[in-house]
């Protein structure tokens, strides 16, 4: 079986919430080799005040065995007041790891141009050419709760199940029809048998 590691980046302030869904699901599973990171390692606190100690540092993450990136959102990102994660993004959009984002972190990939011609989304392209000047894909903007598109996965602040799920889809975390019914059931709360 072929792990995967997917890795989660951590800072004070991040939206707890928005990988709520996503994180047991990768804990659970087999595939998965999932690490929470920060800048110097250090504990952090949550945006609903939850108190983590971080497995590692970002000096301690090894680039290339990185399978997928989260990039959960925070009023840090809209502050522009995160500052480190630049090279490790560069390389691993270079290499088309996946990379994944949500809420205030989509600001941060459109202003550095990786969104710039690929289908994407972030909680409203007004809300993305304010905080991101340099945003140049509005063309490829799309106002849906989650976009994937090649290895750069966005959603809005309001849908991190629609987020979880296709991070599952970019992991084959499971088949499709699995994800479906775990979608199903979180979103709806249908269970189908």
């Amino acid at each position: 079986m072929n792990v995967k590691n997917v890795y989660i980046f951590l800072f004070d302030g991040f939206s707890d919430w928005e990988i709520s869904y996503l994180t047991p699901e990768l804990v659970k599973n087999k595939k998965v080799n999932l690490k929470y990171f920060s800048i110097d390692g250090l504990e952090i606190t949550s945006m609903g005040g939850l108190k983590i100690i971080p497995d590692l540092s970002i000096q301690e993450l090894e680039i290339d065995t990185v399978s997928a990136l989260i990039l959960p959102g925070g009023s840090a990102w809209e502050k522009k007041s995160i500052r480190g994660v630049d090279n490790l993004v560069e390389k691993l959009y270079t290499q088309n790891r996946t990379i994944a984002s949500i809420c205030s972190a989509t600001t941060f990939l459109g202003q550095k141009g990786y969104l710039d011609t690929i289908n994407h989304t972030s909680n409203t392209l007004d809300y993305m050419k304010y905080i991101s000047p340099k945003y140049k894909g509005e063309n490829y903007y799309q106002s849906d709760l989650a976009v994937s598109h090649k290895n750069i996965i966005t959603a809005n602040g309001f849908s991190p199940i629609e987020f979880a799920r296709e991070i599952f889809i970019a992991l084959e975390l499971k088949s499709n029809e699995e994800i479906e019914k775990w979608f199903q059931l979180f979103k709806h709360g249908v269970w189908v048998d």
